[in-house]
């Protein structure tokens, strides 16, 4: 009589661990945007249950972050959060996003960058991206590509928050940068944004 009580028990503790490992990495998954593992980031995506946030202000105060073990310097908004470290960097705001990965790798070119967003939109059927584009930012050469993804829908409204991300590819000695930086649809962080790439600097 005992032997199948305690077997049915082993089962049911069974399903919860596994139960709970699903959920874990469920949650992590969306704290915070992955990185490819060959240093090309996934696409950026917003959380259907974080708020968009407003504007960052014209008054809005940036700190400098340096990077010591990927050699390079930005500018963030005071009170955002970082998480991650060495090449793979994050700063949020809510549904504000930066996400910086830097390894090793060639020049970007705006065919390769190509390259790299039809292929995450393979696995994010929601992206859609613009012919990313060769300029000059700060005496630096950079590839830009516009592109855009949408989050899962929430659960009490239903509705889908629009991610749009300028992405910012470039390189020196042997190592490259991917800088997105998101924006939910209808926030303006133009400027911002532009003062956040413009003080990227290799170290």
């Amino acid at each position: 009589m005992f032997r199948p009580k305690t077997a049915a028990a082993l089962v049911a503790a069974t399903a919860l661990v596994a139960a709970g490992c699903g959920s874990s990495k469920k949650a992590s998954s969306s704290s915070a945007p992955a990185s490819s593992g060959n240093g090309s980031p996934n696409a950026l995506s917003a959380e259907a249950q974080s708020a968009a946030t407003g504007d960052i202000p014209d008054n809005q105060v940036f700190l400098t972050f340096h990077n010591r073990t990927a050699k390079y310097s930005i500018k963030y908004p005071e009170g955002w959060t970082q998480s991650g470290s060495a090449g793979d960097v994050t700063f949020r705001d809510k549904n504000n996003l930066v996400h910086i990965v830097v390894a090793n790798g060639n020049a970007p070119s705006p065919a390769s960058v190509a390259a790299q967003l039809k292929a995450l939109k393979a696995s994010n059927p929601t992206l859609q991206f613009q012919s990313p584009q060769t300029m000059t930012i700060s005496g630096a050469k950079v590839v830009k590509a516009v592109y855009t993804t949408k989050s899962a829908p929430n659960p009490v409204t239903g509705k889908r928050v629009t991610l749009i991300v300028d992405r910012y590819e470039l390189a020196k000695g042997g190592k490259r940068a991917v800088v997105d930086l998101g924006t939910p649809k209808g926030v303006d962080n133009v400027d911002a944004y532009r003062t956040m790439i413009e003080s990227f600097k290799w170290r």
